[in-house]
């Protein structure tokens, strides 16, 4: 198994067919400089293409410390020298977020909501195109709030809805509404539902994910500082919502599939549930039983991971 790594991350980043990764910025080419500030990296104090050309899969999450477990996580999976405990934090002069490479694999952290992990995109997107990869793939690895299903489910997203149920992402820019796409890969998501199949005990489904602003009052919550609708009012949202399709909630799925879609960039969406919220707003499952829950797509993705490399066929 060590050798089929040996000789994918042997390959040149350059004998891939896919095209890079490309944001869609003229400015950037005038340039002699480009500040990935957030990340504390730059293309002038940093050889992007020698530390990060071999990138295939970039993985992201919210917490620091989970995206950290991850990355030796996934290190363990793929049978690599060294100890876990010794990866290092890439983005170590910043503390807005973490990021570390295990291989052909980056783990980074984004934050909650849309405004942080759109930060993090903008400037990861641009690390990408700068190293030159080819035929990448982004993996975001969350937690959610179920709409109809049992908790612990993972959820695989086919389409990233807004609070309407409309596969949208609106941005005001200039003061003017900006509308995009958030499909995401169909044949990534096949890949992933595939690759679930396989795992034991593993309960999957394949559905839209809504994104919302906010992690209270956005999502029905009843339990926040402010509550503006009844028990009742929440309940016929979450039931149009079920019927619309969406199978979970959270607030990052849309920004992230519009972003990597504009810019040519494969992505999927893996959120657990944590609970299923026409039963109750608050998460009051056992820390053990979270703690469980919350590896479960970390344990999807590294199996896809090494399906993609060969080590397992």
């Amino acid at each position: 198994m060590a050798q089929i790594l040996r000789n994918h991350m042997g390959r040149n980043h350059n004998d891939y067919n896919e095209p890079s990764v490309q944001p869609k910025n003229p400015y950037l080419v005038t340039m002699e400089e480009d500040i990935l500030y957030h990340f504390s990296l730059s293309t002038k104090t940093h050889n992007l293409p020698e530390m990060f050309g071999d990138i295939k899969f970039v993985c992201v999450g919210g917490s620091g410390i989970r995206m950290k477990a991850f990355a030796q996580f996934i290190h363990q999976e793929l049978k690599l020298p060294g100890s876990p405990e010794e990866i290092k934090n890439i983005c170590e002069g910043t503390d807005r977020y973490c990021m570390y490479k295990v291989g052909p694999v980056l783990s980074v952290s984004h934050g909650m909501g849309a405004p942080s992990i759109s930060i993090m995109l903008h400037e990861l997107i641009k690390l990408l195109h700068h190293a030159q990869c080819h035929d990448v793939v982004l993996l975001r690895l969350g937690t959610s709030g179920g709409v109809g299903l049992a908790p612990g489910t993972v959820v695989i997203t086919d389409k990233a809805v807004d609070y309407s149920f409309r596969p949208q992402f609106e941005q005001a820019i200039l003061g003017k509404v900006i509308s995009r796409s958030t499909e995401l890969d169909e044949g990534v998501a096949n890949e992933l539902l595939q690759c679930s199949s396989e795992l034991q005990n593993f309960p999957a489904v394949v559905g839209h994910t809504m994104c919302v602003h906010d992690f209270y009052e956005g999502q029905g919550r009843l339990d926040g500082a402010l509550c503006s609708f009844s028990h009742e009012e929440k309940c016929d949202y979450l039931k149009k919502a079920y019927e619309a399709g969406v199978r979970n909630i959270e607030m990052e799925s849309t920004v992230l599939a519009a972003m990597c879609r504009v810019c040519g960039l494969k992505a999927a969406v893996i959120c657990v549930t944590l609970l299923n919220r026409f039963e109750g707003d608050q998460i009051t499952s056992p820390h053990d039983v979270l703690v469980e829950y919350q590896h479960r797509p970390q344990v999807l993705v590294a199996h896809f991971i090494k399906k993609r490399l060969g080590y397992i066929v």
